[in-house]
């Protein structure tokens, strides 16, 4: 049964266009990958997380996580720390420098985050919580939203309060990760937390975790009552899944899959952007995780998948990494697997 896509959500005056949001993820969602997810059908893209430590911002990779060059609106830029007024500082000069949507992180369970009091270490505190909410809210003029887990831990699923929290506060948007801190990225994602937290609140909220298909985004969002879902390591190696996701939840069926030369297209594209927008030496690096994660999502089996990673890890120089590529669909037999989720050529 197709989801009514008629009533999308919005945050602040933003309508999304559809249902289907790129999950902040550091190291992942650069600019290359936003904008790759962008044109694949994400309805909202959000960056990787930047310190609300003004003075870090010089350094190169704080540099690289604010640019936001050439993207369309609206651009959104989740900022992470554990005071309430330099958040609030951070959040006026972001968005004095073009962001559209200050998104706050009370869900990293990186250990370097946590441990300085930020990301998911902060659903400890629900009064800190309440005070940061207030803080960057007063401080600019756009929308800000939130993300969090459920809780700190099992005994400590206290994201309904949080949430609560959140909308008093006029926060205009909520992402709930279905883990706990405790949990990381272990275990399953679960539900019922997401859903009370829907059900206690009038803001938009979306569902993240394990979204890795059309099929259970649709049984999340029937489940939950979420307004869309968020989805992240799903979209690694396989950015073609937010399409896939709009399309099942307006028509109830599946979007045929995307054909070899679309995939040797989107890959090489992302190989070139990443080149460009990171330098040739760094940007070689770089490319390596996201090449090996669409040979894990379609190589036939794991040690093809050790074979090729291996392969292209050693390779050191743009063009090469580019002919790699080409390699993998130049035989119609490699292809033809490429499309049935199995890379063959070597």
């Amino acid at each position: 049964m197709p989801i009514d896509a008629s009533a999308l959500p919005s945050i602040g005056r933003h309508r999304l266009p559809n249902r289907v949001i790129l999950a902040p993820m550091a190291g992942v969602t650069d600019r290359p990958f936003r904008q790759l997810c962008r044109r694949l059908g994400a309805g909202l893209v959000v960056g990787e997380m930047v310190t609300s430590d003004p003075s870090l911002w010089h350094t190169r990779k704080s540099q690289l996580r604010m640019d936001h060059r050439g993207e369309p609106g609206p651009r959104a830029v989740q900022i992470a720390g554990g005071d309430a007024a330099m958040l609030a500082e951070a959040a006026r000069l972001n968005a004095a420098q073009g962001a559209e949507i200050i998104d706050i992180n009370m869900g990293c369970p990186a250990k370097k985050v946590c441990n300085k009091a930020a990301g998911s270490a902060l659903l400890r505190d629900e009064r800190l919580v309440a005070e940061i909410l207030d803080a960057v809210v007063a401080a600019v003029e756009v929308p800000v939203t939130l993300k969090i887990r459920t809780g700190w831990c099992a005994e400590s699923r206290n994201g309904e309060r949080v949430a609560r929290l959140a909308e008093d506060a006029g926060i205009q948007a909520l992402a709930v990760h279905g883990r706990t801190r405790e949990q990381r990225y272990n275990g399953h994602a679960e539900y019922d937390t997401i859903a009370a937290i829907k059900a206690a609140v009038s803001i938009p909220v979306f569902a993240n975790g394990d979204i890795d298909s059309p099929e259970k985004a649709a049984r999340i969002i029937d489940y939950t009552g979420a307004d869309a879902v968020m989805v992240g390591r799903g979209a690694q190696g396989n950015p073609w899944l937010f399409a896939e996701i709009d399309h099942y939840l307006r028509h109830g069926q599946r979007l045929a899959a995307p054909s070899a030369v679309e995939r040797r297209a989107v890959m090489l594209d992302h190989l070139v952007s990443l080149h460009d927008f990171y330098g040739e030496h760094m940007g070689v690096r770089i490319a390596r995780k996201h090449l090996g994660w669409y040979l894990a999502r379609h190589a036939p089996d794991a040690s093809t998948v050790k074979r090729q990673r291996a392969h292209f890890n050693a390779l050191e120089s743009p063009q090469a990494q580019r002919d790699f590529v080409d390699q993998l669909f130049r035989h119609p037999a490699a292809a033809r697997s490429m499309t049935s989720n199995g890379i063959s050529a070597a």
